[in-house]
C-alpha cells in the first residue's frame, strides 16, 4: 500500500509526464506540414495560394482565440480546459486527413483553436503548479515542444514518400501522440482548481488595465517577431535551400536540424532567465544567434548550410524561451500570466500570419529570396530592441 509521500510523488511525476506530453502536441502538427505541402497541394488539386493558407489558418486561428482562453480557463478550471483543448487537437488532426480540401481546413481550423488553449495556459499553469522551479519546467516545456517540432519536420516527408498511407499519414499520425497525452492528463482534470475560477471584478478590471501597459506591448512585439521568424523559416526554408541548389529531402532535414538546434536554449534560457532579475543579456545572446544564421543564409557558402541552421535553431531556441519566461516573470500571479500571455499570443500571433504570406509575395514579385532574406535580418533588429525594452526588472501591472 502506497503511503502519503509516495502517492505524492507518483502525483507529481504523473504530472510532469502530462505537460511534457501536451507540450509535445503543441507545434509537431504544424511543422509537419511544411515538407510535405507539395503533396498536399497535389493530392487535393489545390491552388498555391490555397496550400500556402495552410500554413495561416492556425496563427490566425492563435490570434483569434488566445484573448478569451483565461476567461474560459476561470470558469472551467485549467486542467478541464486543457483536457478539452487536447481532445479537440485529436479530433481536428483526424478531420484533417481525411482527404478533402474542405475538411483539410476545417481540421487545420480546430487544431488551431486548440493549440492556442495549450499556448496560452501552460506558461500560467506551469508558474501556479511549479512557482519554485519556473524556469525548470518552462524549459521542460520548450524543450518538448521544439524536440516534437523537429521530429515532425524531420519524419513527415518520409512517411509521405514511403509508405501507403501518403501526406494523410504524415498528417494523421499525430493523432495518436494527441489522444496519448489525453488519456495521461485525465487525473489532472479529477483535482480541484486552486485558484478562484469566478473572474472577481478586481480581475478583470486588472487585465483589461494591461493593455494600457507599454510592456505589455513590446512583450507581445517579442511574442510576435520571434513567432514570425519561426513560421516563416518553417513555411520558406526548404525552398529557399532548394533555389540554392539542395536536394528537396535534405532541406527538410536542414528544417529538421534548425528544430532540434533549438533545444539546448529552449531548457537553458529559461532557467537563467528565472535566476536573472533583468533578462538584457539573454536578448542580447540570441540576436547574435540569428545574425550568424540570416547573414550566412544571405552571404555566406551553402557548404556551410549546417552551420547557419544551427545559428538559426540556438537562436529561436533562445528567443522562445525567453518570451515564454516573460510571460510569468513580468506579472504577479498565475492568472495574471494567462491574461498577459493571451494578449501578447492573440496579437503576436497575427502579426506572424503576415509572415509567411508576405514573404512569399515578396519572392514572387521579385522573382528572388534576396529581398526576403535581408527582411529576416531587419526583423532580427526589431526583435532586438523589443527584447531590451522587455528584458527590464518589472512587472506590467506597475505600468498601468
Amino acid at each position: 500500500m502506497l503511503t502519503t509521500n509516495e502517492m505524492n510523488k507518483k502525483a507529481f511525476i504523473l504530472l510532469i509526464i502530462g505537460i511534457v506530453f501536451i507540450s509535445t502536441t503543441l507545434r509537431a502538427p504544424l511543422t509537419a506540414v511544411g515538407p510535405i505541402i507539395s503533396y498536399i497541394r497535389d493530392g487535393l488539386d489545390i491552388s498555391n495560394v490555397l496550400a500556402g493558407f495552410i500554413t495561416t489558418i492556425p496563427l490566425l486561428a492563435f490570434a483569434i482565440v488566445s484573448p478569451f482562453v483565461p476567461k474560459i480557463a476561470r470558469r472551467l478550471g485549467m486542467e478541464m480546459t486543457l483536457f478539452l483543448a487536447i481532445l479537440l487537437l485529436a479530433i481536428g488532426i483526424i478531420i484533417r486527413s481525411l482527404g478533402t480540401p474542405f475538411l483539410l481546413l476545417l481540421g487545420t481550423a480546430l487544431i488551431g483553436v486548440a493549440i492556442a488553449f495549450g499556448n496560452v495556459l501552460l506558461p500560467s499553469f506551469i508558474k501556479l503548479k511549479f512557482p519554485l522551479q519556473l524556469g525548470l519546467m518552462t524549459g521542460v516545456f520548450t524543450v518538448s515542444m521544439n524536440l516534437s517540432a523537429g521530429i515532425g519536420a524531420g519524419i513527415s516527408y518520409p512517411i509521405a514518400d514511403g509508405t501507403s498511407y501518403g501526406w494523410q499519414g504524415a498528417l494523421g499520425f499525430w493523432a495518436i501522440l494527441a489522444i496519448i497525452a489525453c488519456i495521461i492528463w485525465l487525473p489532472q482534470v479529477k483535482k480541484k482548481q486552486e485558484i478562484d475560477v469566478v473572474p472577481s471584478s478586481t480581475n478583470v478590471e486588472k487585465a483589461k488595465s494591461i493593455l494600457k501597459s507599454p510592456l505589455t506591448w513590446t512583450i507581445t512585439l517579442c511574442m510576435g517577431l520571434q513567432s514570425l521568424i519561426f513560421y516563416t523559416t518553417a513555411a520558406w526554408i526548404p525552398e529557399i535551400l532548394q533555389t540554392q541548389g539542395m536536394e528537396a529531402e535534405k532541406s527538410g532535414w536542414m528544417l529538421s536540424i534548425m528544430q532540434f538546434a533549438q533545444l539546448p536554449m529552449t531548457f537553458l534560457i529559461p532557467i537563467l532567465a528565472g535566476r536573472f532579475k533583468d533578462q538584457r543579456i539573454l536578448v542580447l545572446v540570441f540576436t547574435i544567434f540569428y545574425f550568424i544564421g540570416f547573414t550566412g543564409l544571405l552571404y555566406g557558402d551553402i557548404s556551410l548550410t549546417l552551420l547557419w541552421m544551427v545559428a538559426l535553431g540556438l537562436g529561436g531556441g533562445a528567443s522562445f524561451g525567453l518570451v515564454m519566461m516573460f510571460f510569468s516573470l513580468r506579472s504577479r500571479t498565475p492568472m495574471g500570466a494567462a491574461d498577459l500571455s493571451g494578449v501578447a499570443q492573440s496579437f503576436g500571433y497575427l502579426l506572424a500570419a503576415v509572415g509567411p504570406v508576405f514573404f512569399g509575395f515578396i519572392h514572387d514579385a521579385t522573382g528572388s529570396w534576396e529581398i526576403p532574406k535581408t527582411l529576416f535580418i531587419v526583423t532580427v533588429i526589431l526583435l532586438f530592441f523589443a527584447g531590451m525594452h522587455a528584458g527590464r526588472d518589472r512587472f506590467v501591472s506597475e505600468e498601468v
